[in-house]
């Protein structure tokens, strides 16, 4: 069983930055690789980025491709999403989640932590 929970949303003007970040419980954390989704009102939840258990492999949505990095720190049980040069349409509740292999389905999730993007 994993735990997770989200933190660093929150409100930002267009072109900002913020960064997000998801702790997990449980001494298993780098034992899943992560993954960053998103929805946004109207909209089906989309991956927007995910990172391998050790951080060797990500991926990347096109639609956030060079704006935004997945790291993690197995040391901490932390996976975070820094999110750059940030635009309306970035506005969502944010959840990440956690895979027992990079690019399977997921089996834990977060809460969400809502970034909103005002232009």
């Amino acid at each position: 069983q994993v735990q997770l929970v989200e933190s660093g949303g929150g409100l930002v003007q267009a072109g900002g930055s913020l960064r997000l970040s998801c702790a997990a419980s449980g001494r298993t954390f780098s034992t899943y690789a992560m993954g960053w989704f998103r929805q946004a009102p109207g909209k089906e939840r989309e991956l927007v980025a995910a990172i391998s258990r050790g951080g060797r492999n990500t991926y990347y949505a096109d639609s956030v491709k060079g704006r935004f990095t997945i790291s993690r720190d197995n040391t901490k049980n932390t996976v975070y999403l820094q999110m750059s040069s940030l635009k309306p349409e970035d506005t969502a509740v944010y959840c990440c989640a956690a895979a027992k292999v990079f690019g399977s389905d997921y089996e834990y999730w977060g809460q969400g932590t809502q970034v909103t993007v005002s232009s």
